[in-house]
């Protein structure tokens, strides 16, 4: 009987997490006992809005650029992002002395375009309906002779995702169940790398657009399944497919996906706005949005939920939110 190594090891994350220390921010741990009484659990929100470049992604970022070599970076540091993992591989090149070119869609949003040149790095625009954003990255990665780190295709960026989860139990102690957004899959498979190393009765729920329900149909079919660029407004998750190194992770270790509409997702990014006091972008919300929409079922009593990011600039969040006629 043979067995396969996984990519990444709860080891991993933890030392990701010890390289992380003093760079990454450990974001705080947020409760409300309205969130609590609607969906008849104890929720425990993981805010990486809070986190460096307001967005989970600096911790992957961060922990892959740091592994390479002085002459990697030398050269420089190349990735493909709609936005946060751009803003997070930018200011992980600043962190550590080098530079930066990201590949970003053109219809990014340009708040996240505007962060990602304030941190020091060159943008390299495509159409996402139209491009293929890895082949435009490899091609400029190999053209220029840089390091390129990809959003989620990588081992050292799902290992730093997965301290996000690991200060959440470290602080809360055990819960039943782990919510999650889920775009390439990178966030989702570090967290349940965390969480099922640790507790392996937890249950691990992915949470995507209607739109963009990539990962669901590939859990199901139990192959990367490939569907039109979604058109949604959590842009974070407007992905055609999963990771194929995150979907073998995510195969092993995720109970089940949640679906979410726009409008629940913007009645979360309200509720998080109104009763929470924070700012949330779309993605980020689509947890919130499932467990207040009901859609990942009956919850347990402790409930873990990573809140991605917060990177969404103030008219657009107006548009988003204002109340409907």
């Amino acid at each position: 009987m043979t067995t396969t190594t996984p990519p990444v090891t709860l080891d991993d994350v933890r030392d990701a997490a010890a390289r992380l220390k003093g760079v990454a921010h450990r974001t705080p741990v947020l409760r409300s006992r309205t969130l609590d009484e609607l969906v008849g659990a104890e929720v425990f929100l993981k805010c990486e809005n809070f986190q460096r470049v307001g967005a989970f992604k600096f911790r992957g970022a961060y922990n892959a650029a740091s592994r390479l070599t002085p002459e990697q970076l030398d050269r420089g540091i190349a990735a493909y992002s709609s936005g946060n993992h751009a803003q997070a591989v930018a200011l992980a090149a600043r962190e550590l002395g080098t530079t930066a070119v990201i590949v970003m869609p053109e219809d990014a949003p340009p708040s996240k375009r505007a962060a990602t040149v304030g941190y020091g790095a060159e943008i390299v625009t495509y159409d996402r309906y139209t491009g293929d954003r890895v082949a435009i990255g490899e091609a400029l990665a190999a053209e220029r002779g840089l390091a390129l780190i990809p959003p989620y295709e990588h081992p050292h960026v799902i290992a730093g995702q997965g301290t996000a989860a690991l200060e959440l139990l470290e602080e809360v102690g055990e819960l039943d169940a782990l919510v999650t957004p889920v775009g390439g899959g990178g966030l989702i498979a570090g967290s349940a790398t965390v969480a099922k190393g640790l507790h392996p009765d937890i249950r691990m729920i992915g949470v995507e657009p209607e739109a963009g329900d990539d990962t669901k149909r590939s859990l199901e079919a139990g192959r990367r399944i490939s569907i039109p660029v979604p058109h949604t407004i959590a842009d974070g998750q407007a992905l055609h497919t999963p990771g194929e190194l995150t979907f073998s992770v995510n195969r092993r270790l995720v109970d089940e996906i949640a679906l979410v509409g726009d409008d629940e997702i913007r009645d979360a990014m309200r509720f998080a706005f109104e009763r929470l006091k924070i700012v949330v972008e779309p993605s980020g919300a689509t947890p919130l949005a499932a467990l207040l929409a009901g859609r990942a079922g009956a919850l347990p009593r402790r409930v873990g939920v990573i809140i991605s990011g917060g990177n969404v600039d103030a008219e657009r969040f107006a548009e988003l939110c204002g109340k409907q006629a």
